[in-house]
């Protein structure tokens, strides 16, 4: 038998024979410019780290609530929603724009590059007045989808100069974009996904102001904050899928698998996951904001939208890193995060599907889906820091942390199906979840244990970070990979 040429061999073995290697062209890898974008990078990783401290302090206060028994120890209802809406955006909306302010920080050109430190200090300096809110100028808690807030200067103030500078963030790297073409290597097709995933945060930052600008003043509370972030809350959802299916495709081939789908077909793919967040601007053209129709036609694009895309590059992620093996111990937890990711947002997408009434089978879904594309975006952390001048997370606690967190959220959208399936309510705590039956309270008992495991390993997360923070990666000097 004839040897393959040398370029179709990896460099490790699986059962006495040898795994072919990411093909020149299908290697789907992002270098870190050694340059003044790297430090750019982390300056929003740090921002984003930051942010899931924050929340995680939160969440510790979340969880302990809606705890049974442990709840009646702790302030009630406004305890409880104050908790929440700091929670969530610093879990969510923070975490996840910086996270994408890292990501577009290397893929693009220097061009701008001043515009994204000015872009950082505005977002940071929005983040610092939301989470200092709750102490200094509390406000009522508006349990509002997508973007909870505290009705109070301080922190509305806040989150428009947090929107300020996501919009500077992103209106720089569609600046600094690379070029497009008709011809796509793996990298060309990240550098695809990363910039959809700007686009689409334009779009929904352009809904936030359409919204605003058409919104009557006769609304106040809770239904005005609904309908003004319904529109761009949906297409930051788009946003949120494409960052993780880069972080997807990202980590399987640093892990040296080779994923199944051509560089063509990933365009394909990224291509029908934006194409539904052009349905935001036709339904405020079509429908009166404050429409049903107006309300179903996002519900439906965001369902619609992303599943095309999901299916197909995660089934292909996790084919190739299962039949691939890890050529070094220190890929562990690249790939750790990756199959967790994966599992956590398979759940939530599967919950969706049985979601009936307003209970708690609703957070069940988004907590699966949300959870996906955080440890998604923590596999990607994991990847980028030796590229960013620090060591590359290993050993047992970085391999254990993804699942760990992951279990746990498992766990607590487990324990809300469970309690949902009874009708227990969202978005209450204490006396008001009204907790009836022992099933009801095993189930959010189920929930309040696997909550505080995933917040030991966000928690985790945080540590394995700040230790790979103190040393510096050798390898980080020349290349900026650290394939």
């Amino acid at each position: 038998m004839s040897a393959l040429p040398s370029h179709m061999l990896g460099g490790h073995a699986a059962a006495g024979r040898p795994l072919p290697a990411a093909m020149p062209g299908l290697d789907y890898e992002l270098t870190v410019p050694q340059d003044a974008r790297q430090a750019l990078a982390r300056g929003w990783l740090w921002l984003g780290l930051l942010a899931l401290v924050g929340s995680g302090l939160f969440s510790i206060l979340l969880v302990l609530s809606r705890t049974p028994y442990v709840n009646q120890w702790l302030p009630a209802a406004n305890f409880f929603q104050v908790s929440l809406v700091l929670h969530v955006d610093l879990s969510v909306l923070v975490w996840f724009v910086a996270q994408g302010g890292m990501l577009w920080s290397i893929h693009g050109t220097r061009r701008g590059t001043h515009w994204g430190w000015l872009a950082l200090a505005v977002a940071a300096v929005g983040t610092l007045a939301m989470a200092l809110a709750p102490f200094l100028n509390r406000g009522d808690p508006v349990m509002a989808n997508y973007i909870p807030v505290l009705d109070s200067p301080l922190f509305l103030g806040g989150l428009v100069v947090f929107g300020a500078g996501t919009a500077l963030l992103v209106l720089r790297s569609l600046l600094a974009a690379p070029r497009l073409g008709l011809e796509y290597d793996g990298r060309g097709a990240l550098d695809f996904g990363l910039s959809s995933a700007a686009i689409a945060t334009a779009v929904g930052l352009l809904a936030f102001a359409w919204s605003y600008a058409v919104l009557p003043t006769a609304l106040h509370g809770k239904a005005y904050y609904e309908i003004l972030f319904w529109g761009g809350g949906h297409a930051l959802q788009f946003t949120w899928t494409l960052l993780m299916l880069v972080g997807w495709l990202w980590l399987a081939s640093a892990c040296g698998a080779r994923v199944p789908l051509s560089p063509r077909v990933v365009v394909l793919m990224f291509a029908l996951a934006l194409a539904g967040v052009f349905i935001t601007p036709y339904a405020y053209l079509a429908h009166d904001i404050t429409s049903v129709e107006h309300r179903n036609l996002l519900t439906w694009a965001m369902r619609a939208g992303g599943g095309p895309a999901i299916v197909p590059v995660g089934l292909a992620a996790v084919y190739a890193i299962a039949t691939t093996r890890l050529a070094s111990n220190t890929l562990r937890p690249l790939r750790a995060a990756l199959l967790a990711s994966v599992l956590l947002f398979a759940a939530g997408g599967v919950i969706g599907i049985f979601i009936q009434g307003s209970n708690v089978r609703i957070p069940a879904h988004y907590h699966g889906c949300i959870v996906g594309v955080t440890l998604a975006l923590m596999g990607v952390v994991y990847k980028t820091l030796p590229a960013l001048g620090y060591r590359a997370p290993q050993g047992r606690l970085a391999t254990c942390q993804p699942w760990l967190y992951g279990v746990g959220q498992l766990m607590h959208i487990i324990g809300l199906v469970w309690s949902g399936g009874y009708g227990v309510q969202r978005k209450v705590a204490g006396a008001e979840q009204v907790l009836r039956s022992t099933a009801e309270v095993a189930g959010m008992g189920l929930m309040g244990l696997g909550g505080l495991i995933a917040i030991i390993g966000g928690l985790l997360f945080v540590v394995v970070v700040a230790q790979a923070m103190r040393h510096t990666s050798a390898a980080a000097g020349s290349n900026g990979t650290t394939r």
